[in-house]
């Protein structure tokens, strides 16, 4: 018998990790939110967060795609954090991955790879050989970054960018949508297009 988790927010992003906990033969008993839009998705009732309470001994994934949420939400609850790998991810037993992280549908992590708490490696997304994935990072649906490539904690590499191999992308930062970054970027910064220009920085 599979084991029963539960999920916290009730998100576009929760509906796919839902997909991905029942192909790996689980159960999510329940959903949390602070403030519920619906009563339940997938006929999983949705409760109100404050008014369960959370055992040490609970599985817990966050889904919620905002990363700089799901850090508040991990250092505040004390929980045992699930770890979901959608049984159509390849992933090489030689790569490392973190808990509370979770790797959707056709991603691929190569060998030593080493993948934080608390990220999200999307639907399609590539990981190649020695890439280091801070915590709570997002490398978003057919992102693909060559080998050796570090990304610091909480920086989103959105869908479809490029980064060639040995590139550092530092900490917060956001990759846009196609970009092709062909050198290292720095804490906090916004980059877009090919090649990949800062256009500002979300913090000093």
């Amino acid at each position: 018998m599979g084991n029963k988790v539960l999920l916290y927010g009730a998100s576009g992003h929760c509906k796919v990790i839902i997909d991905s906990v029942h192909l790996m033969g689980d159960t999510v008993e329940a959903i949390l939110d602070d403030t519920p839009q619906r009563a339940s998705i997938f006929d999983i009732p949705v409760i109100q967060a404050k008014k369960y309470s959370i055992a040490k001994e609970d599985l817990l994934a966050i889904s919620i795609g905002n990363n700089r949420v799901r850090k508040i939400i991990s250092e505040k609850i004390n929980a045992k954090y699930y770890t979901i790998i959608h049984p159509k991810a390849i992933i090489s037993k030689h790569a490392s991955i973190g808990e509370g992280t979770v790797v959707m549908a056709g991603a691929i992590i190569n060998p030593d790879a080493v993948i934080g708490r608390h990220s999200i490696v999307n639907t399609g997304a590539v990981i190649d050989h020695d890439c280091h994935i801070g915590d709570y990072a997002h490398i978003s649906p057919n992102a693909s970054l060559a080998g050796d490539v570090i990304v610091g904690e909480g920086t989103q590499v959105g869908i479809g960018a490029s980064v060639i191999q040995g590139i550092r992308i530092g900490k917060w930062a956001i990759i846009g949508a196609g970009a092709v970054i062909v050198k290292d970027v720095e804490d906090y910064a916004v980059v877009v297009g090919n090649p990949g220009k800062v256009i500002k920085y979300t913090e000093k």
